[in-house]
């Protein structure tokens, strides 16, 4: 018999940071009331590093694994090789598979920090181990169950056409590839990004044609600013699951207001309840901008760290910027010479990437000496011990 508990948890799955659900979410939801457990996955293609967006989707699972459901977590070490052309107006750059499994190297205690991996139902696969047992005969078998007027529908390719773009056949046979992902692990469910709708899609289209199963899909809501900007690889302002605790509080400190309450649904635990509270508080005026953004600064850095850090981190982050004091800890650097040019000052503390990167940063007004501000990028800079280098808000360096 179905308790009340479980009810709200299948109510929190299937609402909270849910854009869709395939075919529906009354047909996933008898489905989650039965004694039936599903089988759910995710892919996470190894093309660089877990970021929040992987996040959003992995709090996802870990309320389906808190369920009881079973969850794989595969690892696209073949696709990868291939790049999902999701989003992109230019063919992706196509990665080795060296490259791939050192970008895959730290995923899988990443991601224990969000599912329980102490518990049986959850796994990790790889795709590599059965697409590269493929012959030409079975490529060509998968290919058939797809049209080219389908496959042409994806908005970026639409957009390539117009802009007189190529489009490549491997990209054509990446939504096919994830397809015989689900086929091959005969699974129930799968989770991704609203961004992934069309791949997703394509898995329940083969496996209707293939085993005529319904496979159910559920899209997950990105995390976007005000201007439907996404926050995330493809648009530089990516924050990663590895940040440095301090660094991921002062980036979620400097995200705009309209981040907040989609922020909060996404990427943390809070219940939908005290999440529209917060939202309902906000608009009232009764509750500073700025403290439900350090909320939720403590709440994202706690998942991805330690609730220690996270405290440890806001307590850096208000001495830096609320008090204008200076962190508590800075790295320290022994420098021989007894002056250098500004400019090499900053690469030899590696502060910047690149002279250039330092002669803007200079002329912003974005590079503090001893807590003043210096706009001359020629200086000749004393070297003294003690002497504090500060670039930009949250990076510090001491002479010693």
């Amino acid at each position: 018999m179905q308790t009340i508990a479980n009810a709200r948890k299948i109510e929190e799955a299937l609402t909270s940071g849910v854009d869709n659900v395939y075919p529906s979410c009354k047909a996933l939801e008898k489905a989650l009331k039965s004694d039936k457990k599903l089988k759910l996955y995710n892919g996470i293609d190894p093309t660089g590093k877990l970021h929040l967006g992987h996040l959003v989707v992995l709090k996802k699972l870990r309320q389906f694994q808190d369920l009881g459901h079973e969850v794989i977590v595969l690892i696209g070490d073949f696709t990868a090789t291939i790049g999902d052309p999701t989003d992109k107006n230019a063919t992706r750059k196509e990665l080795t598979r060296k490259q791939v499994l050192a970008n895959a190297k730290n995923y899988k205690k990443l991601i224990g920090k969000i599912l329980d991996l102490n518990k049986s139902n959850v796994r990790f696969l790889h795709n590599e181990e059965w697409t590269n047992k493929l012959k030409p005969i079975d490529i060509l078998a998968l290919a058939s169950k797809f049209t080219v007027a389908r496959l042409l529908e994806r908005d970026m390719f639409q957009r390539r056409i117009k802009e007189g773009k190529d489009i490549h056949v491997h990209e054509f046979l990446y939504p096919i590839f994830q397809a015989y992902d689900s086929l091959t692990m005969d699974v129930d469910l799968e989770i991704g990004g609203r961004d992934q709708t069309f791949n997703m899609l394509a898995g329940r289209t083969l496996m209707k044609k293939v085993k005529n199963k319904e496979k159910f899909v559920l899209t997950t809501k990105l995390l976007t600013d005000s201007t439907g900007k996404k926050i995330g690889k493809t648009e530089g302002n990516m924050i990663s699951l590895d940040e440095k605790p301090e660094e991921m509080y002062g980036r979620i400190m400097s995200w705009p207001d309209s981040l907040i309450v989609i922020a909060f649904e996404l990427c943390t635990s809070l219940p939908m309840a005290e999440i529209q509270e917060i939202a309902s508080q906000i608009k009232k005026g009764n509750l500073n901008p700025r403290g439900a953004k350090a909320k939720l600064a403590r709440e994202i850095v706690a998942i991805c760290s330690s609730s220690k850090e996270a405290s440890r981190a806001e307590k850096e982050f208000n001495n830096v910027f609320k008090e204008k004091g200076l962190p508590s800890k800075i790295q320290e650097i022994r420098i021989k010479e007894k002056s250098l040019s500004f400019l090499d000052l900053l690469a030899k503390i590696k502060l910047v990437s690149s002279k250039s990167e330092a002669k803007r940063l200079i002329l912003q007004k974005g590079v503090k000496i001893g807590g003043r501000v210096e706009n001359d990028w020629q200086k000749e800079v004393e070297i003294k011990k003690g002497l504090v280098i500060q670039v930009g808000k949250r990076k510090f360096v001491k002479i010693v």
